[in-house]
């Protein structure tokens, strides 16, 4: 009886989770992805049916396989192997808008200090 699945590491580069296996590869060795809630390595392969768990640039993403792929395929293929839990959407929905809320509290200057403004800003600073 042969096993049908997919490297975990494979998967996340056919399902377009990272641009380049390697990464996808350094990112499960480095513990940031767990299948079926048990940390998980790189050549674990990945079945119909399995929940993925990521954590990517400081968001938490929940997945369930829905599809299996070795090989990276258009966008709209790569969707089609995942279903992201309504958990999931709705975090990285409010930290996104805790995102957007922080940078308008915090806005960028309009242009860079020019050569009287860095004086100033030193002179602050000293004191």
């Amino acid at each position: 009886m042969s096993e049908i699945g997919v490297r975990v590491d494979k998967w996340l580069w056919a399902a377009r989770f990272y641009k380049v296996r390697s990464l996808a590869a350094d990112a499960v060795r480095g513990g940031h992805v767990w299948l079926n809630g048990v940390r998980a390595k790189p050549a674990k392969l990945v079945h119909i049916g399995d929940a993925i768990s990521l954590q990517k640039e400081q968001q938490a993403i929940d997945l369930l396989v829905t599809g299996l792929a070795e090989k990276r395929g258009p966008a709209s293929v790569a969707q089609g192997l995942y279903e992201e839990a309504v958990e999931s959407i709705e975090r990285r929905a409010r930290l996104a808008e805790q995102h957007k809320l922080h940078a308008a509290s915090s806005p960028a200057p309009d242009k860079r200090p020019d050569k009287r403004d860095r004086r100033q800003i030193i002179s602050f600073k000293s004191k």
